[in-house]
């Protein structure tokens, strides 16, 4: 969403040569055509301690596998996964298209059903997980590769951020009753456990990286609840 008074440079359209379209900009910024070797690769150490948006990221880039698949609907809890996975193995990333609340589950099934071979990891928001939540169930019928973590802060905080972006209060009585997960909690563990999805809980880094560590080596689909602080 640029604005109008903002250059547009069209590189190629749907019918041109997209390989030589980069190429030309490669010859125009004076940049090498081929990437240069890259360094082996050193996986990210493993945090430990309390679990929150940091030490959660860092676990997902310390056990993340070869040339898996992310699902990213982590809503408030992804900026720190940005950086932490330049540290992670090689892998394919998949986000949102626009503000699709509840994109996350399905998409991370059809990636495991389009990739077989492929280990695909779900980073998923609590809230807007409760969207698509049937989406746990395909995964167990059709013993689907897919991991998913879910960044339970008991909160739909997106909605929170985004009234707090428009000028409203997310503070009173009545904002608190609609956009947060209690009374009664969710239970993401029992949630899962019921389509068919073998579940924990966790509530330290540590633990999230041996949980990770057995989901992603296992077949079939699992699930890990990280409760954030």
């Amino acid at each position: 969403l640029l604005p109008s008074d903002v250059e547009r440079v069209a590189l190629a359209g749907l019918d041109a040569d997209v390989s030589s379209a980069l190429a030309a900009v490669a010859d125009a910024l004076d940049a090498p055509r081929k990437p240069s070797t890259l360094a082996p690769f050193e996986p990210a150490p493993p945090p430990s301690g309390r679990l929150n948006t940091d030490t959660l990221a860092a676990a997902v880039a310390h056990i993340l596998p070869d040339h898996a698949i992310v699902m990213d609907e982590g809503a408030t809890s992804s900026p720190s996964l940005y950086g932490a996975l330049a540290c992670a193995a090689p892998h394919a990333w998949l986000t949102l298209t626009g503000g699709a609340i509840g994109q996350g589950l399905p998409c991370a099934t059809g990636a495991a059903i389009a990739c077989p071979d492929r280990k695909v990891l779900a980073f998923q928001a609590d809230g807007s997980g409760l969207y698509t939540l049937q989406a746990l169930w395909t995964q167990a019928h059709e013993s689907l590769d897919v991991t998913t973590v879910v960044c339970a802060n008991r909160a739909y905080r997106i909605l929170q951020v985004e009234m707090l972006r428009a000028g409203s209060d997310a503070r009173g009585a009545a904002v608190r009753a609609l956009t947060e997960l209690t009374g009664p909690e969710l239970d993401w563990v029992m949630l899962a456990s019921g389509m068919g999805v073998p579940a924990v809980r966790v509530e330290d880094a540590d633990s999230l990286v041996h949980a990770l560590g057995r989901a992603l080596t296992e077949p079939g689909p699992h699930l890990v609840e990280a409760i954030l602080t």
